[in-house]
This record gives C-alpha cells, structure tokens and sequence, in this order.
C-alpha cells in the first residue's frame, strides 16, 4: 500500500506517491494566489496527478500534508499563514479529505522535514535528533524515535523565535531579537545595507565573503556565530543524538560558514557532550517526503 504526500508552499504544492520507503511520482502545481478554496482544489488536483502518474491510485491509504503554521492539530487547522491568503483558522484537513475522499494527516513543514531527515536522511539510524533549517527563515524540529515534538499547543519547534538579543531587531513575529531577525538571509542583507550603503542579496554577500573582504566576513561570520549559540543552547535543552542542519544559507555560504557555526557551537558546549553537526542529505525533498512520512507511520506503512 502507498500514501501520498503533499508540502504545501507559499509559491507551490508538490505532490508526490511514497512507497517502500521512497517517492515513486512526483507533480508540482502553483499555489494558487486566492488561497483558501482554491488552494484546496489545486492540492486534490496534484495529489490525485501524483497517484496516476505512479500508476496505484487505488492502493493510496492516506495522505500526509506539510504546511506552514502554526496549526491547531487536533481540530485540523491552520491559524494562519502570511504567505497564504485567506487560511485564517482554516480547516484544511477536513477540507482536503472532502475533496479527495482519503485520510489527511497533517504536519507543520518544518517538522515534516526534521521527521523526513530523522528517518530517511542525515539522522537516520539516530534516536532522536535535532533539525534546523537556516535560509529565509529559521525552521526545525525534534524529533525522538519516530514522533516530533509539538508541544501542548502546537508551538514545538519553533527555534527561529527563541530570544536571543532582547532588545536586538525587530522580527517578522514582532518581537525583538529573534534567531530569525540575527541569522537569516533578510537578516545578512539588512547588514549589509548598512554596511555597504546599497542593496547587497545573499549570493553576492557570500562572493564578497569568500573574495576575503572584512564587512562581508564580519556580517556572515556573524549570524554564523548566532547559529551556533542557539544550536548549543537546544543541545543542552532536548540533548538530541544528531544535530542537523540545512536550508540555503548554511548550505551555500561556504566552508567558513560552517566552521564558524562549529567553533561557536563548541564554545558553548565546553564541559557538556556536544552532538555532532551533520549537513542535511534530503534538500528540496525532505518537506514532501516528511509530509508523506507523517501519513505512513500513521498507517503503519513506514
């Protein structure tokens, strides 16, 4: 039997059929601009394309959703979503089980990407582990045996808002000194702004870094080191047996980056067990296959 996975994105919806451990077909549709309804529609349409291009459209038990939150899990809702219009307290699940007639489990999409590292990726074989993702944003998940960690109200893994700088930038959430508002790609470019009195994107600031110029290293070693500190304080906080991370800026700023997270982390470990940092394996895939996880293990099927 197979499941189906859905990770639902602000600019598209990819659906893919899980079996046997691996997506055996995968489909990508735009999310539609009208959110809502229309997103409903479209992620039934990619999802019944997904079981017909894998040939098994009868033999699916499920279907796994990764989306952006927060979600009230036990009513199946998404409170909201900026980057979605129109999903305010929104009963996705239900809405998607009309219109496909299968069982939806639902999963936040940065929690279904630690489930999908964890089983399938740089975790695998590990007890529990620890996953964050560093690019736009700040994501990640706990994960412990083959659950994450949600918390008693859905709010469980949100390490881009632990407080690191009271009093430092303003975040996206609207609170001040967030691990979102010091290391992030939005975050380096604000910097950078500052730095050399003109727009200066990622891809560009990581050139001038790795060219050796000093406002460039200071911004990126920077939110590097702030990486490792929040990495070091959630290692003595879940003691996780892996530490993972990904997302576009941990895995494209370089080496220096990365040994700069590494030394901060170490610092910050002194006197503790410091868990091993690995590079994330699964990239693009791991929101779909951890939104098909979600299902499969709910099944029995993974």
């Amino acid at each position: 039997m197979s499941v189906v996975g859905i990770d639902l994105g602000g600019t598209k919806i990819m659906a893919g059929v899980f079996r046997d451990g691996a997506i055996r077909s995968r489909v990508t549709l735009p999310t539609p601009e009208a959110g809502g309804q229309a997103v409903i529609e479209a992620m039934a349409q990619a999802a019944r394309a997904a079981m017909e291009a894998a040939g098994i459209y009868h033999e699916v038990r499920a279907i796994g959703l990764g989306t952006p939150g927060p979600l009230d899990f036990r009513r199946g809702v998404i409170k909201f979503t900026p980057n979605i219009a129109n999903f305010n307290d929104f009963p996705i699940v239900h809405r998607l089980e009309q219109a496909t007639g299968l069982k939806v489990y639902v999963e936040n999409d940065a929690n279904a990407a630690a489930l999908a590292e964890h089983k399938l990726g740089a975790a695998q074989g590990a007890e529990s582990s620890l996953f964050m993702t560093v690019s736009t944003g700040v994501g990640g998940g706990f994960v412990w045996g083959n659950r994450v960690l949600r918390g008693a109200h859905g709010q469980g893994g949100e390490i881009g808002h632990i407080t690191m700088q009271p009093g430092g930038p303003m975040c996206g959430c609207g609170l001040d000194g967030c691990l979102e508002a010091l290391a992030t790609g939005p975050a380096m470019e604000r910097m950078a702004l500052a730095a050399f009195k003109r727009e200066v994107g990622t891809r560009e600031l990581f050139a001038l870094f790795q060219q050796g110029d000093p406002r460039a290293a200071r911004i990126v070693l920077q939110a590097a080191g702030w990486v490792g500190i929040a990495l070091a304080s959630l290692a003595k906080t879940f003691d996780p047996e892996v530490i993972v991370l990904g997302g576009g800026i941990a895995l494209n700023a370089g080496p220096a980056y990365l040994e700069e997270v590494e030394r901060t982390y170490q610092r910050y470990m002194e006197h503790w067990v410091a868990p091993p940092i690995r590079p994330a394996k699964l990239g693009g895939e791991a929101g779909l296959l951890g939104a098909a996880l979600t299902a499969a293990l709910e099944v029995g099927e993974a």
